[in-house]
């Protein structure tokens, strides 16, 4: 069984740290939430699970299965079985699906012919909505935010991962793609996918329904319950876990030493 672990994570950019000790462990079948109010650390953790250049990590690891992500290039965490689906996916000019799809599986060592990639790609496209025509068009190019969401839920139907992170894969979605999106990666978690999701709205966790949810204030983890915890937040925002610790307020005030 899949399994993707962070334990003590902290990483920056430009010289600054932004995650300050993440720890977080998904299962394959799980779904864990990470919400948490704009400029957290949320994408920055998306990222350096990733691999995406520009950022430096100071401390901690990341494993999928044991392995060590943060000692492989982009390419071979991929490789490995980590998806991530980017909050603004990268327009790729000249290049259609079919194409990014067929090279990816053969660098994962499949077959795409064997593996029936086109029969596939159709199939998963009807499940998700995606029109044919936007098949043969570049990827992103000149799409719209739902079209490229559906895309990215397109790609990690095919390629199977074994653990998705997905930044804010609802951004952009109507209420319609929204369902159509969320309810195939929760029917892949049956599948054995272990998801990250990163998301502002409950309204994600309607549809993909979420394990374990986790807050995150200045780049750490600072609450984590089950899907009530995202309901609570819904309906008080991120006051409560925003207020400085106490130690903190000393200090400002020139106390506690």
């Amino acid at each position: 069984m899949s399994e993707l672990t962070v334990e003590g994570l902290k990483a920056g950019a430009a010289g600054e740290e932004i995650l300050h000790g993440v720890d977080l462990r998904v299962s394959a079948g799980e779904v864990h939430a990470v919400m948490g109010p704009n400029g957290c650390g949320k994408s920055t953790l998306a990222h350096v699970l990733a691999g995406r250049h520009g950022y430096a990590v100071t401390a901690g690891r990341a494993t999928l299965d044991g392995r060590e992500l943060l000692e492989l290039s982009p390419f071979e965490r991929a490789r490995a079985g980590l998806f991530l689906a980017m909050q603004y996916p990268t327009e790729v000019p000249g290049v259609n699906l079919a194409d990014v799809l067929g090279a990816s599986l053969r660098a994962a060592g499949r077959d795409p012919a064997a593996d029936g990639l086109g029969a596939l790609l159709s199939a998963e496209a009807e499940r998700l909505g995606v029109p044919a025509a936007l098949l043969e068009r570049s990827v992103n190019v000149d799409l719209s935010g739902g079209e490229q969401k559906r895309g990215e839920a397109l790609q990690l139907a095919v390629l199977r991962p074994r653990i998705a992170v997905l930044d804010e894969i609802d951004s952009g979605l109507d209420v319609d793609a929204l369902r159509a999106v969320a309810g195939r990666i929760e029917e892949a978690t049956t599948e054995g996918l272990g998801v990250l999701a990163i998301t502002h709205y409950t309204r994600l966790l309607g549809v993909l329904r979420a394990d374990r949810v986790h807050i995150m204030v200045r780049g750490q983890i600072v609450a984590s319950g089950g899907p009530e915890l995202a309901d609570e937040l819904e309906r008080t925002g991120y006051e409560r876990w925003e207020r400085p610790a106490p130690a903190e307020v000393s200090v400002k005030l020139g106390r506690g030493f």
